[in-house]
């Protein structure tokens, strides 16, 4: 009896070559399908504990890439890690090795994020001064011990003095709590006043600077001035006897003024009501005084050169022009002295006017003014004298 082998539905053996075509072609895809290079840096730590082959590269968080090596070298640690080039990174970024929690591994962080510029290249170092790694808990509890060491019984506290600190301050502060809690207070008020502030107290320091900019730029004169006064000092130290002397008697004679004052009280208020009734006078006729004082000189001074010491008269010399040409006077007085006046009037004055005018009779014998003046300018002659002096009537 002969047995036939099972044979499997079409349908399923249709599906079945369709899935191992599939499998062929993702499989092919896969081996042709060009990989993303990787980007090769190293970085130098003082120490990587915690850190091995195989942990994680990030950025922000985000894992780019795995450490490939830890390496000592002398007093550091040489680190070479490589992250996906998709992910570019600042030329001049750093390093630093991120511990999540106490027991976990570590990983090193790359940062700031690259905003653009430079990118870092592969085959870049990281020094020690761009890279950072955490505080351990070993060197944490040592430093608490070695704190605690020097705070007991063989430190600080070996005589009791950080014992007494603590009784003495809680003494000090027992019951205080309120008078601390408002210094407090006043302090943070004080410090939002100076914020609040700061552009004044900037402005009294950047004062304060130009102030002491200006002493260092004289020095040679603030050298001096403190010499001048060093030497005053020793002056008035030489003098102190007489200084204390002049003191006392300055004491005294206010004694005396203080009483003179109170015997004399209603006399002093009388002549200080009258000095402010002067004073007074003298403020509303101020215009008046300074223009006296002003010409005061100037008439005195007049008054001496007018004095004839002869004759014992005040004599003023007779300038008067024209005393035989009426004309010629109207004329002198139509311009005045400066010559600046109506000389257009006076022309036709001297056009029509002086025809119809009589010739003045001549001056008597003997009062020629022509032979009648002196070699000093001034009329000597007596009785016929026009001047001041004549007026009143000085002798011959």
């Amino acid at each position: 009896m002969l047995l036939r082998r099972p044979r499997l539905p079409r349908t399923l053996l249709s599906r079945l070559v369709t899935a191992l075509v599939v499998i062929g072609l993702v499989a092919a895809a896969v081996a042709v399908w060009p990989r993303s290079s990787l980007t090769t840096v190293s970085a130098d730590f003082v120490r990587a504990v915690g850190l091995y082959p195989g942990s994680d590269v990030r950025i922000l968080g985000v894992r780019v890439g795995q450490v490939d090596s830890v390496v000592p070298q002398g007093d550091h640690v040489h680190v070479t890690f490589s992250f996906d080039d998709a992910h570019r990174v600042p030329s001049t970024a750093r390093a630093a090795i991120v511990a999540p929690s106490l027991v976990s591994d570590r990983y090193v962080q790359l940062l700031p994020v690259y905003t653009g510029g430079p990118a870092m290249a592969s085959g870049a170092r990281i020094p020690l001064e761009r890279t950072a790694v955490p505080v351990e808990l070993d060197r944490i509890s040592q430093s608490l011990d070695d704190l605690m060491v020097a705070l007991g019984p063989d430190g600080a506290n070996k005589d009791g003095a950080l014992s007494r600190l603590l009784q003495t301050s809680a003494a000090n502060l027992d019951g205080n709590g309120e008078r601390v809690h408002s210094t407090v207070h006043d302090l943070s008020t004080a410090l939002g006043t100076l914020s609040g502030s700061k552009d004044d107290l900037f402005g009294t320091v950047k004062n304060i600077q130009s102030f002491t900019s200006m002493l260092a730029s004289n020095n040679d004169q603030v050298r001096r001035l403190n010499s001048d006064l060093a030497t005053v000092a020793v002056q008035l130290g030489e003098e102190r006897e007489n200084l204390k002397l002049a003191l006392k008697n300055l004491g005294v004679a206010m004694n005396e003024v203080s009483s003179f004052v109170k015997d004399n009280r209603a006399l002093l208020k009388t002549d200080v009501a009258r000095a402010v009734a002067i004073t007074e006078t003298i403020a509303k006729n101020r215009d008046a005084l300074s223009e006296t004082l002003t010409n005061a000189p100037v008439a005195l001074s007049n008054l001496q050169n007018a004095y004839h010491p002869q004759t014992g008269t005040l004599d003023t010399r007779n300038n008067a022009k024209g005393l035989d040409d009426p004309l010629l006077l109207l004329c002198s007085i139509l311009t005045g002295p400066t010559h600046t006046g109506n000389r257009k009037l006076c022309s036709t004055l001297k056009a029509t006017v002086l025809p119809l005018l009589p010739k003045l009779p001549p001056l008597p014998a003997g009062l020629s003014l022509d032979g009648a003046l002196g070699k000093d300018g001034l009329i000597n002659l007596r009785g016929a004298d026009p001047t001041l002096g004549g007026l009143l009537g000085g002798g011959h």
